[in-house]
């Protein structure tokens, strides 16, 4: 076609650190369906991405399991790729950023930037561990906010009340790697002189290459002015080193967009695909970015200004979405909505999430909201109910009434048309990222064809022998407004619509291929396409998700207890990290009563005192205590635990005590001098 369009697309690279979940998921979907119909279309488009790879927790985490990071990662790889396939994420290309192709283009991109003057060298302070031997990052540093006073705070900001501070702001500041008190020590790094480039950003933002709610707030970074980047750290670290900077790496924020170049130059290299069409300076071809909007400001500020002063284009579109939340609340570990992508896949069919996600996807930077509830009444409703059921209510008769031909004409060819001239606004719709109003659009259709088979009742005209032609009219149209319908809906489903070909006997379907109906054409025998959601498969999957996370604890524990560590000797149950354990809130408290719990074997029910404050809370004691011999008495109680509720009660807290059980059972008791509400450090 003429005016086919060359086109790259990618998604943010997923960090080789952790798993797939369902909030990865809205990112990677709502690409793939644009892609999807980009190809529909005729199109020379191509879709990328590659795990993110390098860093220092990747560093730490490979080191707690006693392998190398590149077996970390290459492992991570396997199952990232798996999990994506699982959901029908059609990448041309996987890569990862800690590859050949990566090291040339990173060291291209700085050695350009650095030649035409926009690198700066300058000696800062930062916190040093030395215990570890090593620079910390912002987020390795654990202490109390400066601010509001808020425990186990990040170095860069509290959690609490929102500050943003420098780490060395911090109060009792503490290494998250080893415990230790980071010291503060020079080291000379490399900086990215952004500020070189404002004029051109603004030029570019002001060209509608960023959503408008991405401009607005790229407006405020530009008034508060462009600061210079530090894209160097220092050794220990994972990643690629600097060229003329021997012992400092390129931060793994700098080689990662560079990754998506990287991804293309490997499906180039392997394809023949020519990459300087799609990168070089005045490329015409189309360069788009689907991000979450947590890093608009790496992709709107420092990638398109790396590469425009490295000679390179910028992109046409960076599309940002918003955040996933499950039934309303953010995703939570402890209440199973948490959902790793293999978990979905143990229990769902990958194809009710793609739909969903699509039904309220729009072009805007929207948060997207999973309720399981409506998710369940939507797909059913919907793709069941309305699109599947078309077809399995005309395919029966169409195979043994009529050896499984369809009519030579058209029972009513307008509703046809109808169908048809629909798509010139779904799939504006669709090239305007907005999928759920295309979906809105297609369900409409969906109800029309619904409306016709109701009103000309198939199953009462197939009682009458005399009228055989009017019912295979009728079931032939039907078929063929199913067939259009699950053509517009391919880039959403592409599944279901390979299953759906099948039955139709026809080749993959495009854009185009509705135009024309099918008609004195032999179709297969109908198997259901698509069953419905069952209740119990999504309790099952958040139980399952509760279980999942109890096992990555316990598989994170035997991989910090591998090796030659005297931990892997030690009969002591798995380790936690410092930084895992210094969120336990220890306090002594006072025993202000201790009493009986009507229908409990082991508990008894102790209000605890705080100095000030108190608590309830049930402890499995009893065997070893008589109420009356536990009040007066200080013990010690985790004091930041999330209250549980049980069958007698809420109980706020634990006490601590040992012991192998039964009467040998002893509550901690401080020593003297200890107060109420005193924190153990």
């Amino acid at each position: 076609m003429s005016d086919t369009r060359r086109i790259l697309i990618t998604s943010a690279l997923p960090y080789a650190n952790g798993s797939i979940h369902l909030g990865h998921l809205v990112e990677y979907i709502q690409t793939d369906i644009w892609s999807r119909f980009q190809k529909m279309r005729g199109h020379e488009c191509y879709y990328v991405c590659a795990d993110d790879a390098h860093g220092t927790p990747i560093m730490l985490r490979a080191r707690a399991e006693g392998i190398e990071p590149e077996e970390l990662i290459a492992r991570v790889w396997t199952e990232h790729t798996e999990d994506f396939a699982g959901f029908a994420i059609g990448f041309d290309n996987y890569h990862s950023t800690h590859s050949e192709e990566n090291r040339v283009c990173a060291t291209t991109i700085y050695e350009r930037n650095r030649d035409a003057g926009h690198i700066a060298r300058r000696t800062i302070s930062q916190a040093y561990d030395p215990e570890a031997q090593m620079f910390l990052p912002d987020r390795f540093i654990k202490g109390t906010c400066p601010k509001c006073g808020a425990q186990d705070q990040y170095g860069d900001s509290c959690e609490v009340c929102g500050a943003t501070y420098a780490p060395t702001d911090l109060i009792n500041p503490v290494s998250a790697v080893s415990g230790a008190t980071p010291v503060e020590r020079d080291s000379e790094h490399l900086f990215f002189r952004l500020g070189d480039f404002g004029q051109v950003l603004k030029d570019w933002h002001r060209a509608g290459h960023v959503q408008a709610e991405v401009a607005n707030k790229l407006n405020e970074w530009f008034e508060a002015g462009l600061n210079d980047w530090d894209i160097s750290r220092d050794a220990p670290y994972f990643g690629f080193e600097i060229p003329d900077a021997p012992g400092k790496y390129f931060y793994v924020w700098l080689d990662a967009p560079i990754g998506y170049m990287a991804s293309f130059r490997h499906f180039c290299n392997r394809t023949g695909v020519d990459f300087d069409a799609f990168w070089n300076a005045g490329a015409t071809t189309e360069l788009y970015h689907f991000i979450g909007k947590d890093i608009i400001y790496f992709h709107a500020l420092f990638w398109p200004a790396m590469l425009h002063g490295a000679g390179y284009r910028k992109p046409s579109g960076v599309f940002a979405h918003g955040f996933l939340t499950v039934d309303g609340a953010k995703m939570s570990k402890s209440r199973g909505t948490f959902i790793k992508a293999r978990t979905y896949l143990k229990h769902l069919n990958p194809e009710y999430l793609r739909y969903y996600f699509a039904a309220k996807l729009s072009s805007r930077v929207d948060d997207l909201d999973l309720n399981l509830d409506d998710f369940a009444a939507r797909v059913n409703a919907d793709l069941v109910g309305k699109v599947v059921n078309i077809a399995s209510r005309c395919a029966g008769f169409i195979g043994k009434r009529f050896d499984g031909h369809l009519s030579s004409s058209l029972d009513q060819p307008g509703l046809f048309d109808t169908f048809v001239r629909a798509g010139d606004e779904i799939a504006k719709l669709y090239e305007q990222r907005e999928f759920g109003r295309a979906v809105r659009e297609i369900m409409a259709l969906a109800d029309l064809a619904n409306q016709y088979i109701d009103d000309k009742a198939p199953w009462v005209v197939a009682k009458q022998q005399d009228r055989d032609a009017e019912l295979h009219a009728i079931c032939s149209m039907g078929i063929n407004l199913f067939r259009v319908l699950v053509g517009y809906l391919k880039p959403v489903l592409p599944l279901m619509a390979e299953q759906a070909e099948a039955f139709l006997n026809v080749a993959p379907m495009t854009w185009d291929t509705q135009h024309e109906p099918l008609l004195d054409h032999a179709i297969a025998r109908f198997k259901p396409l698509m069953t419905r959601v069952e209740k119990d498969r999504i309790t099952a999957m958040i139980e399952d998700s509760k279980e999942d996370l109890a096992g990555e604890a316990r598989a994170t524990a035997g991989a910090t207890q591998s090796g030659n560590s005297p931990l892997a000797r030690d009969p002591i149950a798995a380790t936690v990290e410092y930084a895992d354990f210094a969120k336990v809130d220890l306090r002594v408290v006072r025993i202000a009563k201790a009493e009986h719990v009507d229908g409990a074997d082991k508990l008894l029910r102790l209000t605890l005192d705080l100095g000030g404050a108190t608590r309830h809370v049930f402890a499995g004691i009893k065997s070893a205590y008589k109420p009356e011999d536990l009040e007066g008495r200080l013990t010690v109680m985790v004091a930041n635990l999330a209250p549980r509720t049980m069958k007698f009660g809420v109980s706020e807290g634990m006490v601590l005590a040992a012991g192998p059980g039964g009467t040998d059972l002893f509550v901690l008791q401080p020593d003297a001098g200890a107060e109420p509400g005193m924190r153990i450090k």
